[in-house]
């Protein structure tokens, strides 16, 4: 056994549907010479696949961290086993495991985790921020970190020269890392002429220098900061002692489920009411427009804030629906999701509906009507495929704007649970140290800078696909 209880919980099962359906979309455009065609045209844009490159690097961090567990807890003889133990008196005990889910990520990034220091520390100091009492109680030091710089106690070279060694030594690594792939794509691109391969081989290499570019200054940057988080804290620590690099890498799963799980919620009402009201139009174009005029009226901050106040309200008052914290923070998250979802689908909703008036009028649609077909297999056929690159443009470029709202709620306090960490509860703890002196800065850089990599990503990878998708521009 691997010591471990593995944890599903409901955003884990719903991201699991999305991995689903993407693999389904991709089955279904691989045997679809159109959509071969839009995807071959994204490729071919070198903004495109560099951002997409950055953008499959968070997702991979992303599930990292949906992998969730629950760790076995230590026997009484101290030693670890998931197995039951056998006892003539007792018979079979059972393995007992920690009430505290963890993820994959978790046990990536344990160092970072576990080595906490007791309070702000600058990135790759050695001691802390703030001054405290001396052991003597007779003045006042900025004491040393437990970790961060606590080889430099033992070794006999200055804390610049240990920090240049380091550096050097990632690059090292993070370039004979690249290298490797480098070379495996050479050695691929150097097979015999008689091996069949799918697409030319030119075309393949000119997609593949973007992305050989991003996963160069990657590499390069991750062997650095590796090298550097074994013996510092490189982005620092925050008021109670965390390592801000590890709060940054755990934010990315919360910024990427609400802005996909969002759109997953928020889709199937937009097509639907979407397409009826411009195929049906009548009294049930009337009763969606008032619908979502209505939606509209309402100020998406208070809808919002609302609905999680009362979520809240029902979970405290349900404990035992939640065997863990992490489930509670979970039906938060999940229900801003819900709302955010409700409050999105109006747009998008707008757009198929203008689409599908147009798309009603044309020769192949009332011929098809002509033949009696039925208006749910007009629908299908005729409307829904032709509104697919709207629906497309639009998720991807709501992606981005989704990712922004989540930090915005989370700063005016009715966003995710305090206990999630996210870009937005890490840049509402940071805000009040802005006003102290000396100013505490690392946290909000670092949320800052980690938001603008996922949102830049996103937001030029939509402009390649709305380029590629848009019938304008083919």
């Amino acid at each position: 056994m691997l010591g471990i209880k593995p944890v599903l919980l409901a955003s884990d099962a719903l991201l699991l549907v999305l991995l689903l359906g993407s693999v389904a979309l991709a089955w279904s455009t691989w045997h679809s010479e159109p959509l071969r065609a839009a995807w071959r045209r994204v490729g071919g844009n070198r903004t495109g696949m560099a951002s997409a490159t950055l953008l499959a690097l968070f997702v991979v961090v992303g599930l990292l961290d949906s992998l969730h567990y629950r760790p076995v807890l230590p026997t009484v003889n101290a030693s670890v086993r998931a197995e039951p133990v056998l006892s003539k008196a007792e018979g079979p005990v059972e393995a007992q495991y920690s009430v505290e889910v963890l993820s994959a990520l978790d046990a990536v990034l344990m160092p970072l985790r576990t080595n906490t220091e007791k309070t702000y520390s600058a990135p790759l100091a050695t001691n802390l921020f703030s001054m405290d009492v001396s052991e003597d109680g007779m003045t006042r030091v900025f004491p040393r970190l437990k970790h961060g710089g606590a080889g430099l106690a033992t070794s006999h070279i200055s804390h610049g020269l240990d920090v240049a060694q380091r550096v050097l030594k990632g690059a090292t690594l993070g370039g004979g890392a690249w290298f490797a792939i480098w070379a495996a794509i050479w050695l691929w691109r150097r097979r015999p002429k008689e091996v069949p391969v799918v697409n030319d081989r030119a075309a393949v290499m000119g997609r593949l220098r973007p992305v050989l570019g991003v996963l160069l200054a990657v590499a390069l940057c991750g062997g650095i900061v590796a090298e550097l988080a074994g013996g510092y804290h490189v982005l620092g620590t925050d008021k109670v002692g965390q390592d801000v690099l590890y709060l940054s890498l755990k934010s990315i799963r919360t910024g990427l489920l609400l802005g996909t799980l969002t759109t997953l919620i928020m889709l199937p009402a937009a097509v639907l009411l979407g397409i009826l009201a411009g195929y049906v139009g009548g009294w049930v174009d009337d009763a969606i427009q008032y619908l979502y005029t209505t939606l509209n009226s309402i100020p998406d901050v208070l809808l919002i804030a609302a609905a999680i106040l009362m979520m809240q309200v029902f979970i405290d008052t349900h404990p035992g629906w939640f065997s863990s914290a992490a489930e509670r923070a979970d039906a938060r998250l999940l229900a801003l999701c819900i709302i955010m979802g409700v409050t999105s689908w109006t747009g998008l909703c707008r757009l198929l509906r203008g689409e599908t008036l147009k798309l009603r009028e044309l020769e192949y649609v009332q011929a098809a009507q002509a033949f009696g077909i039925s208006r749910l297999t007009v629908m299908l056929r005729h409307i829904l495929p032709n509104l697919a690159h709207i629906v497309l443009i639009t998720m991807v470029m709501d992606f981005s704007r989704l990712v922004l709202a989540e930090a915005v709620l989370s700063y005016v306090g009715v966003g995710v649970d305090p206990s999630t960490i996210s870009f937005g509860t890490m840049i509402d703890a940071a805000r009040m140290e802005l006003a102290r002196e000396p100013m505490v800065w690392w946290s909000l850089a670092a949320a800052f800078s980690f938001m603008f990599a996922l949102v830049l990503a996103a937001n030029l990878f939509a402009d390649a696909v709305r380029d590629a998708f848009d019938p304008k521009n083919i």
